[in-house]
């Protein structure tokens, strides 16, 4: 479906003149009946408007539309007009852009709810009005963007990096702690240089610092994140479970399948032991010892209870694999989620190590599989340096306040592992360890409430601004690009019903995404990343857009005559 408007253009600069503008149509017919009802004469209230007897006429004879009395009246003052705005908007925002479906989608809506006796619904007018509508949510998000801009506090950034390559490749940047796209474009190449110059246009007035960049092993990537930007690399956690996956899932289903396979062969035995013997007792036979059935049944049976006994211990060790390979993630935390204690770099390298040990027991690799056990062994590294960077700079933050000693023990020992422990339970997908978190993290932070602490001998403004650094300093940790995997999840299947992502297009998603949309706690990311809240852009795309256009007067459409009509010799 194209983008550009079909014949209607709904641009500001070519609005219709005000003797024909919706609104102050109904401004006029309001003002004139106001007069009539205080007793004018239909002259003088014409006068009075500032409008001809016969535009009054006219406007007055227009068809009475198939509605109720009382809604078409009220469509017809000052407020029914910029209701029925609101709500044409409303539609194409929820309906084409949020929704993904297409105008003819809106053009159906608006004929089913009876909107269409006081909306052109055609295809043509609502296609122009949406795309007037795109083109007014960039430019709305854009003004936002640089205002919101000019007074936000600078912000040291954790960033996750993808690419994408649905309808060609995208780019896409994503602040990991706000969910605020940075970047989101396409490119003919993802080397380091590209990534860079793409980079820089996203930052481009947001007075930021690049300190960490999570993204996968990627050799350019690597160059952008270490090189260009001078920030540390965070490897993605998933890539070093995807490593140990690609060693072990192999070896152990195929054990299992084995296992299964030798299962159903000793069963398949069994049954046919006594078969055969049910039907040699089915039939006469002469003298002779009969065959030893009695021995054959149990040897069979013997081998199937073996065999399943083989199956059920080849299910078990994979299931035990796969708890390991999941266990990496309980593990990487610089406060381990046991007792909420700090977890020292070389903690983390012994305790992963010893799960690759435990892995590495449960199969006998080949040398291609113990190619990526190596590689899962080179990617705990990265994961320890990414906690010493992690515990490095929250020192640095908290040795840059100048507090007093047990205050600034109580940021190290207490505040900053609950609001982390905090953190990890929100993004926790079962009820038994988020309820287990949050109670360990309102203990961590139970002695700092207490009356007698040095915390609270402080005023409210400062003990806010220590929540603040607090929150900032947890949010440091980043260990999954996940962000940006879902948004790339996003944009695929929205390309999958639309075909191709225009340039306009993937520019409302963006701005949707940044301005629009809200978490649970009523936030947008942009009001995240930017740290202030900012006004609606719903509202301030809501006040550029035209009226809505009049429906068109419906002509009778002549009938088909037959096909088969004789006509005359």
């Amino acid at each position: 479906m194209s983008d550009a408007p079909a014949c209607v253009d709904s641009s500001a600069d070519r609005r219709p003149t005000p003797i024909h503008d919706r609104l102050d149509r109904a401004k006029h017919r309001h003002a004139v009946a106001q007069a009539r009802q205080d007793g004018q004469s239909q002259r003088a209230a014409v006068s009075g408007a500032g409008v001809a007897r016969s535009t009054l006429r006219h406007w007055n004879a227009s068809p009475a539309p198939s509605a109720p009395a009382a809604l078409s009246a009220f469509v017809e003052t000052p407020e029914g007009v910029v209701w029925l705005r609101r709500i044409l908007v409303a539609a194409h925002w929820s309906i084409g852009e949020q929704g993904g479906a297409g105008v003819r989608v809106v053009c159906d809506f608006l004929e089913r709810s009876g909107l269409s006796a006081f909306i052109g619904a055609s295809y043509g007018t609502q296609q122009a009005f949406h795309a007037g509508l795109e083109e007014q949510i960039v430019t709305a998000a854009t003004e936002l963007r640089g205002t919101l801009a000019q007074s936000m506090p600078h912000r040291l950034l954790s960033i996750a990096e993808d690419e994408t390559w649905k309808d060609g490749m995208r780019l896409v940047c994503i602040d990991a702690t706000s969910n605020f796209i940075l970047l989101e474009q396409r490119s003919d190449e993802r080397s380091a240089a590209a990534w860079t110059r793409a980079l820089e246009g996203g930052l481009e007035g947001l007075n930021v610092t690049v300190v960490q960049g999570t993204s996968d092993e990627a050799k350019g990537l690597l160059a952008h994140v270490e090189r260009d930007l001078g920030a540390h690399h965070a490897t993605d956690l998933f890539h070093l479970q995807h490593a140990v996956s690609q060693a072990m899932s192999l070896s152990l289903k195929r054990a299992e399948q084995q296992a299964e396979t030798a299962e159903a062969e000793a069963k398949a035995r069994w049954q046919e032991e006594c078969a055969a013997e049910q039907a040699y007792h089915r039939r006469r036979h002469g003298p002779g010892r009969p065959p030893a059935f009695a021995a054959r049944i149990e040897e069979a049976l013997n081998d199937h209870v073996q065999a399943s006994l083989a199956r059920e211990q080849a299910h078990a060790h994979r299931a035990e694999a796969k708890a390991l390979i999941g266990a990496f993630g309980e593990v990487d935390h610089p406060y381990e989620i046991q007792q909420g204690q700090a977890q020292t770099p070389e903690q983390l390298e012994a305790r992963l190590g010893t799960r690759l040990e435990a892995i590495a027991e449960e199969a006998d690799l080949s040398e291609r599989l113990r190619a990526h056990l190596a590689k899962a062994k080179r990617l705990t590294q990265s994961l320890v340096a990414t906690l010493t960077f992690f515990f490095m700079m929250v020192n640095t933050r908290v040795q840059a306040m100048d507090l007093a000693p047990a205050i600034e023990q109580a940021m190290l020992d207490d505040l900053i592992p609950a609001l982390y422990l905090e953190r990890v339970a929100a993004r926790s997908t079962r009820a038994e360890p988020r309820h287990r978190l949050r109670a360990l993290s309102a203990q961590r932070l139970a002695p700092l409430r207490q009356p007698s602490h040095p915390i609270q001998s402080l005023d409210p403004q400062t003990r806010h601004h220590l929540e603040q650094v607090a929150g900032e300093c947890a949010d440091l940790f980043q260990r999954s690009s996940s962000c940006v995997e879902g948004r790339n999840g996003f944009l695929a299947l929205y390309q999958h019903g639309h075909h191709r992502l225009s340039p306009r297009k993937q520019q409302v998603l963006t701005a949707l995404h940044n301005f629009a949309i809200k978490r649970p706690d009523g936030t947008t990311a942009a009001e995240r990343f930017f740290a202030q809240p900012h006004p609606s852009l719903f509202e301030q795309v809501l006040e550029r857009m035209p009226w809505p256009a009049r429906p068109a007067r419906r002509r009778p459409r002549p009938a088909r005559p037959p096909y088969l009509v004789p006509v005359a010799a």
